[in-house]
């Protein structure tokens, strides 16, 4: 029939067209995303590059000594964040939480120095230590452990009779200054100057702008410091001294940052710039957050709260005018909507926060000297953070740079609003799809009710067959169902024609014997020889006798099929019952060769073993009617997946096309008088119904088709196995 346009083929074509819209629309919005990130990035590059043009070739900025350190030394070279409110000197420690990830810890790999003969010995001293700056201030802490803690004794002049602490500092003018705390008791401390000759740790006057406390704790002691952040141009140390040997308060080691005795060796500290800090002042209303860090991703200064930094300004969404659209899209379209969108977030986890030092493949490449950006997730997964990185330059070396960051919620709260619009487009675009699917199918569906009037038509009220069903040339199913039940009446059609001659062929068979009653008695009538009369007596009774197994015939299914409610199921070897029959048709069906072929011993099957050899009784009266004398009637068993299957094959005429499914029916008959053997039996057409009949209560399937080679029939009936 060629190419078949069919109407799923016809349903799936139209609703192609339906889900173009929300791909066109879904590429739309994201290439407007892809284009709109890709504009902020260089947005944000160029504002990096604009802040730091304002740092260029500006060396005050950069005169902390760390600045230009082509390492920074961990430990030693310190950086002083900003604290947001003054640390109260109490030894406590509990102002320094918020900064505490910046705390180092010093032990025995930190020994700066030992004294009188301890070289190499296990130190019973650590200490966890941090500076910070608030104003001009710098403030320093030490939580110490420490096995035995010496005070200085109170009536001795020299500080090291004692657990003490040195601070060495690079003053303005680039000279060496030396001080020690070395306290008599727990409380408020001052420390002292020292000589400059630092072969010595002579007290020579107070330093009472070194102020703090000295405070003993379970494990060691507390130390808390402030002093004036022009004391010093950026050269820092300090160290620890332990003595813990009451008896000779000698000095064993000192455990600290750097050596506080030579100018060269103190470490850094670096703080915040104050004057880059009011140069990024402005920045903060430029909705980005700007730090500056140096070249070793320590923090200078920043402006700007990320949380408001969301790239692009989006309006307030202006409401509709149509009070009841509004309500629609507000109260019904948006909540569905946002089912699969996401909300930008109006606040999320940033990790930079209270950061001062930082990390990223963007800054790595820009302290080598080439600007970048780098994508971020926040650590709540709710907003992405894009930064760039531009370096800054003085006098063509990297010396720090700046950093611009910015969230997407700009984009993404435009982006739902295209994709809001766009899934009001799918809406009306899928609402009038609908109307035309509906179409369609009321269209379809009077094909099938047209379909039905028709069929009804040819049929009347009897169940008789008036007429034929019109042809549609349709090419899809509807046309084929319409072909197929035209097809179907005339077979129907054929059947009943059948059907109607059968009554005629049964009234045949009743007429034979009638007459043959009939004629007996009236020649009964006529003679009165008693050897005459008994002759027509046993003609009348063989009449008799053929009319009877024609009724009984007739009645034999419904007799069958109430005797089938009352039978009990019982196991049963098939096997054995079949072997049985076939030896007992030898004996009945002398003028047929038997043949029993099975590939196993027993097959169990739950049935009536009566009731299968009746069935296979009828299916062998078949085969023995249809078969020519002398000729070999096959029978078989095979068991194969959980069946018991028997076969039995005999030569003869073949099944009639159209009527293989027929013959399991009732009174349904194919015979022609020369084809059935024993001419004065009476064939009505039950043998195969009853069979049928039988393998239904036993579950199993009765077919007949024919053989391979066209030279006969095979039925075939499957049981279920135990």
């Amino acid at each position: 029939m060629g190419f078949r346009f069919s109407i799923r083929l016809q349903l799936m074509v139209l609703s192609l067209f339906l889900f173009t819209i929300p791909y066109l629309g879904y590429n739309y919005v994201w290439e407007l995303e892809q284009y709109l990130r890709n504009g902020q990035e260089q947005t944000m590059i160029g504002t990096a590059r604009a802040v730091a043009t304002a740092l260029h070739e500006r060396p005050a900025l950069f005169d902390s000594q760390s600045a230009y350190l082509q390492d920074v030394r961990p430990g030693t070279d310190l950086y002083a964040p900003p604290i947001p409110s003054p640390i109260r000197l109490d030894g406590e420690l509990n102002d320094w939480q918020q900064v505490s990830e910046l705390m180092s810890e010093y032990g025995s790999g930190e020994v700066i120095e030992y004294y009188n003969g301890y070289a190499g010995e296990p130190t019973s001293l650590s200490f966890k230590h941090m500076v910070g700056r608030y104003g001009q201030f710098l403030y320093a802490m030490f939580e110490v452990s420490d096995d035995v803690l010496l005070w200085r004794q109170p009536n001795s002049l020299s500080v090291e009779t004692g657990d003490h602490l040195l601070v060495g500092m690079e003053t303005p003018q680039g000279e060496l200054a030396r001080y020690v705390v070395a306290p008599y008791e727990s409380g408020w401390v001052n420390a002292y100057k020292l000589a400059d000759n630092t072969t010595t740790t002579r007290a020579v006057e107070n330093a009472l702008s070194i102020q703090g406390r000295w405070q003993e704790t379970a494990t060691g002691y507390n130390i808390e410091l402030r002093f004036p952040l022009s004391m010093t141009t950026g050269g820092l140390a300090f160290s620890i001294v332990d003595v813990d040997d009451r008896a000779s308060r000698l000095k064993q080691y000192a455990l600290g940052t750097a050596n506080t005795k030579e100018l060269a060796e103190l470490g850094t500290v670096i703080t915040p710039s104050p004057e880059i800090e009011r140069i990024l002042a402005g920045l903060k209303y430029a909705d980005s957050r700007v730090w500056v860090v140096d070249k070793h991703k320590r923090v200078l200064a920043r402006a700007g709260d990320i949380q408001s930094a969301t790239g692009i300004e989006v309006d307030e969404k202006e409401t509709s005018s149509n009070a009841i659209w509004h309500w629609v899209e507000s109260e019904w379209l948006l909540p569905l909507y946002y089912q699969i969108l996401t909300r930008p977030p109006a606040d999320f986890i940033d990790e930079l926060d209270d950061a001062y030092a930082l990390v990223g493949q963007d800054l790595g490449t820009a302290l080598n000297g080439q600007p970048d950006s780098l994508w971020r997730l926040s650590p709540d997964n709710k907003a992405i953070v894009l930064s760039a990185a531009y370096p800054i330059f003085i006098e063509g070396n990297v010396m720090g740079a700046v950093i611009v960051e910015q969230t997407t919620n700009g984009i993404r709260t435009l982006r739902n609003r295209a994709l809001e619009q766009l899934f009001h487009v799918i809406l009306a675009v899928m609402t009038m799809g609908t109307l035309g699917l509906l179409l369609f199918a009321t269209r379809i569906s009077n094909r099938i009710r047209s379909l039905r009037d028709n069929t009804e038509a040819v049929i009347d009220d009897n169940g008789k067959i008036i007429g034929t069903l019109p042809v549609s040339n349709q090419r899809d199913e509807i046309g084929d169902l319409s072909r197929s039940f035209a097809d179907v009446l005339s077979r129907l059609q054929q059947y009943n024609s059948y059907l109607e001659n059968m009554a005629s062929r049964l009234s045949h068979e009743l007429r034979t014997p009638i007459a043959v009653v009939k004629s007996s008695l009236d020649m009964l009538t006529q003679v009165n020889d008693a050897d005459q009369q008994a002759v027509f007596v046993e003609r009348a009774q063989s009449g008799v006798n053929r009319l009877s197994t024609i009724l009984n015939s007739m009645s034999e299914a419904t007799r069958l099929e109430q005797a089938i409610q009352q039978e009990d199921l019982e196991p049963f070897d098939l096997v054995k019952v079949i072997s049985g029959c076939i030896a007992g048709y030898e004996h009945a069906y002398s003028h047929r060769r038997f043949s029993f072929t099975h590939n196993t011993d027993t097959a169990r099957i739950l049935g009536s073993p009566e009731l299968t050899a009746q069935m296979f009784d009828k299916i062998i009266a078949n085969a023995v009617d249809f078969s020519e004398k002398e000729s070999e009637i096959q029978v078989s068993i095979t068991v194969k997946d959980k069946q018991a299957e028997l076969t039995i094959s005999n030569t003869g005429p073949l099944l009639p096309e159209g009527m293989r499914s027929q013959l399991l029916q009732s009174m349904v008959s194919v015979r022609k008088e020369n084809d059935v053997q024993n001419a004065s039996s009476p064939h009505l057409g039950l043998g195969l119904y009853i069979a049928n009949i039988i393998m239904t209560f036993h579950r199993g399937q009765l077919s007949l088709f024919n053989r391979k080679d066209s030279t006969g029939v095979v039925v075939s009936a499957r049981f279920p196995l135990m």
